[in-house]
């Protein structure tokens, strides 16, 4: 490897992720990096190569991401920026968009690794797991309830009803090891409130209010809220407090997508319409407005996956990890059971 170690930045210079390959440069020379790029933009010249005494950073800039190289040496430079757009391909193989919440999301899988004598990026044996509930826990030791349990046909049933553990091999592939449903009661995550304003006969105003009803510790991601709209409005109009939003004609919706909304937060935004005819809108009745989102580490039912083991007894590396997320219908815990450094699977045993 060229480089002595790699960086992801977000757009203000912080680190997000790094590995230190050879120790031969302090990682505290990264804090250089963003103040040198921010001298050169101002000058109105940004060079590829940028020092700070005796070390080099070679770079890139990918979505809201810098990738950094740093060395002491008179590395392979097209070595190492091949490394670092082999990085970006790889990651957006595994998360679809590269960017800063991906990286925060998928933290266990960003890590990387490199071969002792050409440059691989974290070749893995991926068995990812959609599980619904792996205990009957719930917040602060009450418990929870589940009805109509139902087990993927790898899990050893006799374990679970022994003692609530769900041994099982996992298939290839992803699959739903466990779904489950609660019988309570639970207010909505995102309220949405709406008011309808006619001005005589020819246009209309519409205000939605959105307001968090989650943990203020808690975001939101990726929120998109549908706001039917009469089927022959048109000049379209609109004011938000956050995010943007945008006519869909074909659909007869406004769509107000707001990229991160904190618990706690209200948010608003305002759509105006010129109508032909207000009564034939009266006569079409009004849909529902409905929202889609998803709050990474939290659930609303409570359940925790107490503990997971995996047993790999082929020699490679397995790391056990559990992601919590709730999505609009339903909550979710992402899992990867085995991660190791080839591409053949191995047999596995994953207790949790």
């Amino acid at each position: 490897m060229s480089a002595s170690a790699v960086f992801v930045l977000d757009l203000k210079g912080k680190v997000l992720i790094c590995r230190n390959y050879k120790g031969d440069v302090d990682m505290s020379e990264i804090d250089h990096f963003f103040t040198l790029l921010m001298q050169q933009e101002e000058e109105g010249l940004v060079c590829p190569v940028m020092s700070h005494g005796n070390v080099h950073f070679l770079w890139i800039k990918h979505s809201n991401l810098y990738l950094v190289a740093t060395t002491n040496k008179n590395s392979n430079a097209s070595l190492v920026y091949a490394f670092l757009y082999k990085l970006v391909e790889v990651f957006t193989e595994y998360f679809k968009e590269l960017e800063e919440e991906s990286i925060q999301d998928n933290f266990v899988l960003c890590r990387m690794r490199v071969g002792p004598a050409n440059v691989c990026v974290c070749l893995c044996a991926c068995a990812r797991v959609c599980v619904h509930a792996c205990v009957c826990a719930g917040d602060k030791g009450k418990s929870v309830a589940m009805e109509d349990v139902k087990f993927h046909q790898c899990v050893r049933l006799s374990r679970f009803e022994s003692d609530r553990t769900i041994s099982f091999i996992p298939p290839d592939g992803e699959s739903e090891l466990m779904s489950y449903r609660i019988n309570t009661h639970v207010k909505p995550l995102i309220w949405i409130e709406s008011v309808i304003e006619k001005f005589s006969h020819s246009r209309v105003e519409i205000m939605v209010k959105a307001k968090g009803q989650f943990k203020k510790q808690s975001v939101a991601n990726n929120v998109e809220i549908y706001v039917p709209v009469p089927s022959d409005a048109d000049s379209p109009k609109f004011k938000t407090s956050t995010g943007h939003a945008k006519y869909v004609p074909e659909k007869n919706l406004v769509v107000w997508s707001i990229k991160s909304f904190p618990g706690g937060k209200e948010f608003l935004m305002r759509a105006h319409f010129s109508l032909p005819s207000v009564e034939n809108h009266e006569l079409e009745g009004r849909p529902p407005i409905t929202v889609k989102f998803e709050i990474p580490y939290y659930t609303v039912s409570g359940i925790q996956v107490r503990y997971m083991k995996i047993i790999e007894k082929s020699g490679y590396q397995a790391l056990p990890w559990v992601r919590y997320i709730t999505q609009s219908g339903g909550e979710r815990l992402w899992r990867v059971c085995c991660w190791t450094t080839a591409l053949t699977r191995a047999s596995r045993t994953a207790a949790a």
